[in-house]
C-alpha cells in the first residue's frame, strides 16, 4: 500500500502504531512550526515521498504530539526516525537533505533497481532549489553544512532570568496560557493534576514570550510543553505528571522536597532537630553506606527508577562509567526516614562516595558538567583517569569492524573515506565508524599509535587492516569479506 507519494500529518499516537504495526517502511518527520530549517526540509521530504510512494512519510508536530516526541526521544528538530517491520532501524538529526535522502533509500529501497541513491533523488527539477536554500540557511546560521539540529546558543543574561523564572516558585508550571484560561490540552490536565494535589504553584505562559519558550527548549533539553519543575528541578511534561500523581509519586515528591501543602497546618518539608535513631538503626544504616564504595539510595532499582530524580543519577554514574551498588528506600520506610536524619538530608536520591554523602540529583548534575565528579572518583580511587592510549584502545575495539574516516558513512569528507565505505558495503560488512575531523587529539593520536600516518585507517578486532590502497587491493582480490570474518 504505502503512502501513496504523498506526506501524511500524525494526530495521535494510536494512529501512527496502525501503521508502524503494517511493517512498511515509514519515515516520520517531527518538525516545528517556528523552526525555518524544519520548514525546509519539510519541502525535502516531500519530494522524496513522492519518489517512494511505497513507503510512509509522516509529518509529526513534536509540541503538539508530546507523547511521540518523548517517546523516539526527540529533544530538537528537524529530526526523522526511520522505521522498517515495525522497528526503529535508524534516525537523523538536522537538516542535512543529503543524509535524509540516502537514509530514505536504504529503508525504502532505490528509486530503480540496482541503482544507488543519491542527493539528485531529492526530487526532479525542484531539488536543486532545496538544495540552494537548505545551503543559504546553513551560511546564516555560520555553519558550512547544517547537520546539526537548530539550537540557538543562550546567552548568559537568558540562562539567569530562566533560572530566576525556574526558581521563582518551589513549583513551577511553564505553560501555554493561565491555570484559568489554558491554551491546550496538556496544559490543562497538568494544572488540574497541581490542584488534585493542593500545592501551590507558579506559572509563565510561554505564548507570551517567544525568547523564554524557545530558550527553555534548549536550557531544559526538553522540547514541549508544559514543563513542571520542583525546587528548580525538571520533573517532566503532561504525561510523566499524569503518570507521577496516579501512583502517588508526585505527592512524595512534593513531600520529600518540602513543599506546604494547602489546609495544612504545616509544611511537610525539612528535618526538625534529630530526634536520636535505636543503635541497632544507626548501624544497619552505616553498613548500607559503607556496603560499596559508590553507593546510592533511590527511588526503584537502576534498571527500574521509580521517580525521574533518581533515573537522572543512575545515567549520570552511568554516563561516567562507575560500578555502583542501590537500595531501594521504597522497600523499607524504616531506611527511608531514618537515613533522613542520618544524613540530615530530606530528599532521595541520595549519593555516598566512600561512605561520605556527595548529594542528591541537582548537585551530582552541577558536578557531571563541571567536571568535579570525575576529579573526586579519581581522588577516592574509584576510577582512573584515562589516558589518550586508552581512550584510542577503546574506540578501537567498539565494533569488530572500526573504520577511522573524514566525515561519516553517509556523508564522507574525502574521496579515500567515500572508497573505503563504498567497499565494505558492497560486500556487505557491518561496521562502526569515527570521524577523526571531529577531534583532532584522536586524529593526532592514532597516528602514533598505529603507526600509520595517514586516513582512512581500518580496524579488525582491534588490528590494523590498513588505509584505503590495502582496503581496494583486498577487494579486488576478493579477500576482504573473507579478512573481516576470520
Amino acid at each position: 500500500m504505502g503512502g501513496s507519494g504523498s506526506v501524511k500529518d500524525v494526530k495521535s499516537k494510536g494512529e501512527l502504531d496502525g501503521l508502524r504495526q503494517s511493517g512498511e517502511p515509514v519515515i516520520l518527520h517531527f518538525w516545528a512550526s517556528w523552526c525555518e530549517a524544519s520548514k525546509h526540509m519539510d519541502h525535502v521530504f516531500s519530494h522524496l515521498s513522492t519518489d517512494f510512494p511505497n513507503s510512509h512519510f509522516l509529518r509529526v508536530e513534536a509540541e503538539e504530539l508530546s507523547e511521540i516526541s518523548e517517546e523516539y526521544s526527540v529533544s530538537a528538530v528537524p529530526y526523522f526516525v526511520f522505521l522498517k517491520d515495525g522497528k526503529v532501524v535508524d534516525k537523523l538529526e538536522g537538516a542535512d537533505p543529503s543524509s535524509l535522502a540516502n537514509k530514505v533509500a536504504k529503508v525504502a529501497g532505490s528509486i530503480n533497481t540496482g541503482e544507488a541513491a543519491a542527493p539528485a533523488s531529492l526530487g526532479m527539477a525542484a531539488g536543486p532549489t532545496i538544495l540552494e536554500t537548505v545551503q543559504e540557511l546553513a551560511r546564516e546560521n555560520g555553519s558550512s553544512q547544517m547537520g546539526t539540529q537548530v539550537e540557538l546558543g543562550l546567552s548568559d543574561t537568558l540562562k539567569k532570568r530562566l533560572q530566576q523564572l525556574i526558581n521563582s516558585h518551589p513549583v513551577m508550571l511553564f505553560m501555554k496560557g493561565s491555570p484559568e484560561e489554558p491554551k491546550c490540552g496538556f496544559s490543562r490536565k497538568v494544572v488540574d493534576v497541581l490542584k488534585d494535589e493542593r500545592v501551590k504553584f507558579g506559572t509563565f505562559d510561554i505564548l507570551s514570550d517567544n525568547e523564554v519558550r524557545e530558550g527553555l527548549k534548549k536550557f531544559s533539553n526538553w522540547p514541549t510543553f508544559p514543563q513542571l519543575y520542583c525546587k528548580g528541578e525538571l520533573l517532566g511534561g503532561c504525561d510523566i505528571a499524569i503518570a507521577m500523581h496516579e501512583s502517588g509519586e508526585l505527592k512524595e515528591v512534593f513531600r520529600d522536597h518540602g513543599v506546604d501543602i494547602m489546609g495544612t497546618e504545616q509544611g511537610v518539608g525539612g528535618i526538625s532537630e534529630p530526634t536520636g535513631l535505636s543503635t541497632n538503626l544507626d548501624s544497619r544504616l552505616r553498613s548500607l553506606i559503607h556496603s560499596s564504595p559508590v553507593m546510592l539510595f533511590m527511588k526503584g532499582k537502576p534498571e527500574e527508577p521509580k521517580c525521574g530524580f533518581s533515573h537522572k543519577v543512575v545515567e549520570i554514574l552511568k554516563q561516567v562509567k562507575v560500578d555502583f551498588e542501590s537500595f531501594d528506600i521504597l522497600s523499607d520506610d524504616e531506611v527511608r526516614q531514618g537515613l533522613k536524619v542520618f544524613s540530615n538530608w530530606s530528599s532521595y536520591p541520595q549519593l555516598y562516595i566512600k561512605g561520605e554523602l556527595i548529594g542528591g540529583s541537582d548537585i551530582l548534575l552541577e558536578m557531571q558538567k563541571s567536571g568535579e565528579l570525575e576529579r573526586v572518583l579519581v581522588e577516592k580511587g574509584i576510577i582512573k583517569r584515562e589516558t589518550l592510549e586508552d581512550r584510542l584502545r577503546s574506540l578501537i575495539s567498539s565494533s569488530p569492524v572500526m573504520l577511522f574516516m573524514k566525515g561519516n558513512p553517509d556523508a564522507p569528507r574525502c574521496g579515500f573515506s567515500s572508497k573505503v565505505v563504498n567497499a565494505l558495503r558492497e560486500e556487505g560488512v557491518s561496521f562502526g565508524s569515527f570521524d577523526i575531523l571531529t577531534d583532532d587529539e584522536v586524529r593526532q593520536g592514532l597516528k602514533i599509535f598505529s603507526n600509520w600516518p595517514t586516513f582512512p585507517q581500518l580496524y579488525y578486532k582491534g588490528e590494523l587492516i590498513g588505509g584505503c590502497d590495502i582496503v581496494l587491493e583486498l577487494r579486488n582480490n576478493g579477500e576482504l569479506k573473507a579478512t573481516l570474518s576470520e
